[in-house]
């Protein structure tokens, strides 16, 4: 039957290591070519398309060398997983690429640690020290990023409290846990040891790990812990590669890796926080007038606006559009757009300053105004226009707060103190289309809104304000 049926893919020849090694140098290129090409925002989607195809390549390539399943197997396992990519590609929003890149981030987790199971008892006896030690690596970390993956999700996807939760003695836990882990390690360095008691072992001790570390991570610090986690996934590749001696698996893991670890410390810098507070959950209360702040808002009070809204409109020809996470929850993009292109038709220039932590994952915003047709090159990186508010006729803040928050320069002892901030308040005039008064995730009040000089709010749905912001300004 399967000469019948696939008679061409049954006369592919033996691929040499020779060959193999020269073909897994020029995928691992072109990954890091697509890498490249992605942090240029013309010509990322190309990127994402040339890194796609080189890792199917690297996929089909290697289980082709290895004849780990017939090729008709392969194929069949290509298409199903094809068809799950473009139906998940066609049904998730936008705003809900957060989740979907921690599930994703998950799943590369997941099959690593498949690898290192696999390596452990599908090699068995076969395993010398290195690798053993290698796989029982591999299993932990994939371990781990799974479940603090499936975590994450969960908390961005609020079916888990988005607030940081602590459990009786947590810090024990999350201790303990992690111990044993090294324990394990250290285990599979001893000739003899049960592979069985390897794997058990190491799998529960690196999902409770995973689990126990994550939840106590708050929403804020997410953009942080997804980036970390894609940094585990591709740690988890790269050591399941050299436990199973698979080259290309090495290379691309570790560049996954690399890459991951690159955009956590960006994230951790661009929030002016320590990678090691936020594994251990750690927060600064936040204080006012040196006193401990309780929940309850400063400000009672809104402050209405009380000119002429269109004639500050048409009279702005220097314009910053502040996009925030309260943008994506309302799905406001569209709406921003228009009103942006009505600013430009009366002659105004409208740029878009975009904070590093802004929504709940490095480019969450740059992603969401890219749906709604901005311009790239409309998009401006924080340390590029931050000296611009201070001309700027006009600022239009959408659903954003801690990434503006002047707080963030002299209220010692917030969780945003020192934190780099978009120079909003500098701006002589403030549109701010925020759903409400209360800080944002730090929990820090925001004194912007307490000036009574140039700076104008529009509460409730961003979808709401600004919609009747854009008919006002169509038809007069």
């Amino acid at each position: 039957m399967n000469n019948c049926l696939f008679p061409v893919f049954l006369s592919i020849p033996a691929i040499s290591d020779t060959v193999y090694y020269l073909i897994a140098a020029f995928l691992a290129i072109a990954v890091l070519f697509g890498i490249f090409l992605m942090s240029k925002v013309k010509k990322a989607r190309l990127g994402n398309i040339i890194s796609a195809i080189a890792l199917t390549a690297g996929i089909v390539i290697t289980l082709i060398r290895i004849e780990l399943i017939p090729i008709w197997v392969l194929f069949i396992c290509l298409g199903i997983g094809t068809v799950l990519g473009l139906l998940l590609a066609l049904r998730v929003k936008m705003i809900e690429m957060p989740q979907m890149v921690g599930f994703l981030n998950g799943l590369g987790g997941l099959a690593s640690a498949i690898v290192g199971a696999y390596a452990l008892l599908g090699i068995g006896a076969d395993l010398d020290m290195f690798s053993r030690v290698s796989a029982t690596v591999a299993l932990q970390v994939g371990t781990l990023t799974f479940f603090g993956s499936m975590i994450a999700a969960g908390k961005l996807h609020r079916i888990l409290p988005q607030k940081p939760i602590s459990l009786p003695k947590h810090q024990l836990w999350t201790g303990l846990s992690f111990g044993l882990c090294l324990v394990f390690i250290g285990l599979a360095f001893v000739n003899g040891i049960s592979l069985v008691l390897l794997l058990v072992g190491s799998l529960i001790v690196a999902m409770i790990f995973g689990i126990v570390f994550t939840i106590k991570i708050g929403g804020a610090d997410m953009p942080i812990a997804i980036s970390l986690l894609n940094s585990l996934s591709g740690v988890a590749g790269a050591i399941s590669g050299l436990a199973i001696g698979e080259v290309l698996l090495v290379a691309v893991g570790g560049i996954v890796g690399a890459s991951g670890l690159f955009l956590t410390q960006i994230m951790c810098k661009a929030m002016n926080r320590t990678l090691f507070d936020i594994l251990l959950g750690k927060s600064k209360k936040v204080v006012q007038d040196g006193k401990p702040k309780g929940e309850k808002p400063i400000i009672d009070e809104v402050i209405e606006a009380k000119i002429d809204v269109l004639t500050i409109l048409k009279n702005a020809k220097n314009v910053i559009i502040v996009p925030g996470y309260g943008m994506a929850i309302a799905q406001a993009q569209h709406l921003v757009k228009q009103l942006a292109d009505l600013l430009v038709k009366n002659g105004a220039q409208v740029r878009y300053a975009i904070h590093p932590v802004a929504g709940r994952m490095p480019g969450h915003m740059n992603v969401l105004l890219a749906e709604a047709d901005v311009d790239y090159d409309d998009l401006y990186e924080m340390d590029t226009l931050n000296d611009d508010f201070k001309t700027a006729d006009l600022t239009i803040v959408i659903g954003a707060n801690d990434v503006m928050n002047p707080a963030a320069r002299e209220a010692e002892g917030t969780p945003i103190y020192g934190m780099p901030i978009l120079n909003v308040d500098q701006c002589k005039t403030i549109f701010i289309f925020n759903y409400d008064l209360k800080p944002g995730y730090a929990g820090v009040e925001n004194p912007l809104y307490k000036r009574n000089n140039g700076v104008y709010m529009f509460l409730g749905n961003a979808a709401n304000t600004l919609k009747t912001i854009v008919d006002d300004y169509t038809h007069k």
